[in-house]
């Protein structure tokens, strides 16, 4: 006598007998099947992805710290090209020793200067409703359009020809800076606007206070994990930024750490040095994300609950 089945002689239909359903049948058909729903592919394309771009630079900063020269021969393990090198050190070395204060100078003026801006920016948009609004809504995102080399050389063309006030080097590497990420805090800052609402306002105005002050005692305060995520995005980015860097820096003495390293590798003066210098822009930009990453958690305790959230929410997305 046949047994009725679903999809084929492994599956029995419910009721029917066990004596009936061949033995292992059933648990070769569902290992089967998940070996067969399982992204094989994809965790094998993601896994190429991850070695193809971390085993490299997990090998550059490896040899940062090589005892000699050579950037193929592991010759033991040393401090010399951070800090015990007399000249060759990123501490004692002038050139190098510059870039990274150059670095943190540009990242810590932009920083300043951008986040207010697009605080301001994105609260004036969310809070004026007309097609003005709309079009300003669009250049905020321009920087998204537009190419980086494009707008870099378009803001070398503005400074050396029109506002010629403005020379190359720091003054032109912030404005161009903060040109090219204006639009983090004014994103993400709108996108915390829009979770938020105007119910707050709106309580507080009908307590009799005024506008600015809503906006001041009341607004102000839960927009503090936006703009704190939004100030983490702008400082990484400033800090691993060449293209912009590399069209306004006027001398050695303005060029930051990206600018540098190109500089040299391109003309066939990689080494140990550069590597360690590497090393410290990488190590910047993984702490200053990982405390914002602390920070914002903290700041929105009790309103996201998974690591996801939280990081999807400083990304701006």
């Amino acid at each position: 006598m046949s047994v009725l089945t679903r999809e084929g002689p492994d599956e029995l239909l419910p009721g029917a007998p066990e004596t009936s359903r061949p033995p292992g049948a059933p648990r070769r058909l569902l290992r089967r099947r998940r070996l067969w729903r399982r992204p094989v592919f994809l965790e094998a394309f993601t896994w190429l992805y991850l070695i193809w771009s971390i085993v490299p630079i997990g090998i550059a900063v490896l040899f940062s710290f090589n005892k000699g020269r050579s950037q193929s021969v592991w010759q033991g393990f040393s401090w010399r090209w951070y800090v015990t090198d007399p000249t060759n050190s990123v501490l004692h070395n002038p050139e190098l020793h510059q870039a990274v204060v150059q670095t943190l100078v540009l990242a810590a003026l932009t920083t300043l200067i951008t986040v207010p801006i697009g605080v301001a920016f994105a609260i004036g948009i969310d809070r004026w409703r007309t097609r003005t609004a709309s079009g300003l809504n669009f250049v905020m995102i321009f920087s998204f359009v537009v190419p980086e080399l494009l707008l870099a050389i378009a803001l070398f063309f503005v400074v050396t020809v029109l506002l010629r006030v403005v020379p190359l080097g720091t003054p032109a590497e912030v404005a161009g800076l903060v040109v090219w990420n204006l639009s983090w805090p004014a994103i993400v800052v709108r996108a915390r606007l829009v979770t938020i609402g105007r119910v707050y306002e709106e309580a507080a105005t009908d307590l009799g206070a005024s506008r600015m002050r809503a906006i001041g005692r009341v607004l102000m305060p839960m927009l503090l994990p936006a703009i704190f995520a939004s100030a983490v995005l702008v400082f990484a980015g400033v800090v691993d930024d060449f293209v912009i860097v590399e069209q306004l820096s006027s001398t050695a003495a303005t060029q930051p750490m990206s600018v540098l390293i190109y500089s040299n590798v391109h003309g066939g003066l990689a080494g140990p040095a550069l590597n360690a210098l590497a090393t410290l822009m990488l190590a910047f930009s993984l702490v200053v994300a990982g405390l914002g990453y602390v920070a914002y958690r903290f700041m929105t305790r009790g309103e996201r609950r998974t690591t996801t959230e939280a990081l999807t929410s400083i990304a701006g997305m």
